[in-house]
């Protein structure tokens, strides 16, 4: 939700602070930026100190961050406390560790699946949500509900999030010594890829989708809340077909799956740009092809980047987000530098297309390694 919340508002918002759409566009790249670095730093501390208290304390900067938001004065101080917001990355990291700490690698698969289809369930509606708080009230209705949220969000962790990993009797240098063993995993790099060009699609549309709306189909912020949930339905349905059928399939067939549906959707939405078919519904309908293969593709490629040094499930979880975060922080932040005036949706339509095209030839590395060390 804190993601995407606020989108349908950034034109009203570039407004209101009087500067150029891309200055706010940048509200999603930097906390894109801020999320990859933290990300980095989260893991190694959760396996030496545990889950539980760093995403209690992660929640609590979250909640300062998004009041200074709310109060913010101008464009600038706006950024830097929505790059405070990025904080909220514990939450994300760790909640696929805590998955990792109790499950095996295709058991994970599955449960992250089902985990992560009832959070696809916010950003489904959240966009929508956000459109038609931001035509009643403006837009920081769209934080004092993620006030509201991060509030909620912590009192449950509180009073239910047990401890579930394994204190490391390594010392926190250690901890972040244990990288290279990841770096130098081909494995590793393949599944960490294939998460990252997948996911790097959907991070461009954050970025470039509300010009797209507002600027070539002349969308209304409440309309534009209801057309952007076409990927989050999409990513839902990805990772119920996950939930259902990765323990069977495999994370490998999954991920691959994964990554050509999502690299059909958006083959399909450049040939109905360039024959002069493309509008709202084919626009944003092809993107619930994007959402079921991010849905297939992420859950999967995070737990075979989680399985490959068990001991560092943290870890990997931190470095792997980061990867995919920071790449996504580029995408968003090109695709909100391509699309000008005049531009059309043909920049972030490419963009999409091409990363998601890489992310077959990652996951295809991976299977190819696993079948060279005869895995």
């Amino acid at each position: 939700m804190s993601m995407n919340v606020f989108l349908p508002s950034l034109p009203g918002m570039a407004a209101w602070f009087e500067v150029d759409y891309s200055v706010m566009q940048l509200s999603v790249a930097v906390y894109l930026a801020m999320n990859a670095i933290l990300q980095i730093l989260v893991g190694p501390i959760s396996d030496k100190f545990g889950r539980r208290p760093i995403i209690l304390g992660g929640v609590l900067i979250y909640l300062v961050a998004t009041l200074g938001c709310i109060l913010a004065p101008n464009a600038t101080v706006f950024l830097i406390f929505r790059m405070m917001q990025a904080v909220i990355a514990v939450a994300m990291v760790l909640s696929r560790a805590v998955v990792r700490d109790i499950y095996s690698q295709d058991r994970a698969a599955s449960m992250i699946g089902y985990v992560t289809m009832g959070m696809a369930v916010v950003p489904m509606i959240a966009p929508a949500i956000g459109g038609m708080l931001e035509q009643i009230w403006g837009w920081r209705a769209n934080f004092a509900l993620l006030m509201l949220c991060g509030g909620m969000v912590f009192i449950i962790a509180w009073n239910d999030l047990g401890e579930t990993a394994r204190k490391s009797d390594n010392t926190l240098a250690g901890q972040f010594r244990e990288y290279p063993e990841l770096l130098k995993s081909p494995r590793f790099w393949g599944y960490c890829m294939a998460s990252a060009l997948g996911s790097g699609a959907f991070f461009a549309y954050l970025g470039g989708a509300p010009f797209v709306a507002s600027d070539v189909f002349g969308l209304s912020p409440s309309e534009m809340g209801l057309y952007f949930a076409a990927p989050s339905i999409g990513y839902f349905l990805g990772n119920w077909i996950t939930g259902a059928f990765a323990a069977r399939v495999g994370v490998n067939r999954m991920v691959l799956y994964g990554t050509l549906i999502g690299t059909f959707g958006m083959a399909l939405s450049l040939v109905s740009s360039y024959t002069g078919h493309s509008g709202p519904i084919s626009f944003f309908g092809f993107m619930t092809l994007v959402g079921i293969g991010n849905g297939m593709t992420i859950s999967n490629a995070t737990a075979g980047m989680l399985s490959v040094r068990p001991h560092l499930a943290g870890t990997a979880s931190g470095l792997g987000g980061a990867i995919m975060i920071g790449g996504g922080a580029a995408l968003s932040a090109l695709a909100g530098a391509l699309l000008v005036p005049g531009a059309g949706e043909f920049p972030l339509i490419w963009i999409m297309f091409i990363t998601s095209a890489l992310a077959i030839l990652a996951i295809l590395s991976v299977i190819w390694r696993e079948r060279q060390i005869g895995m």
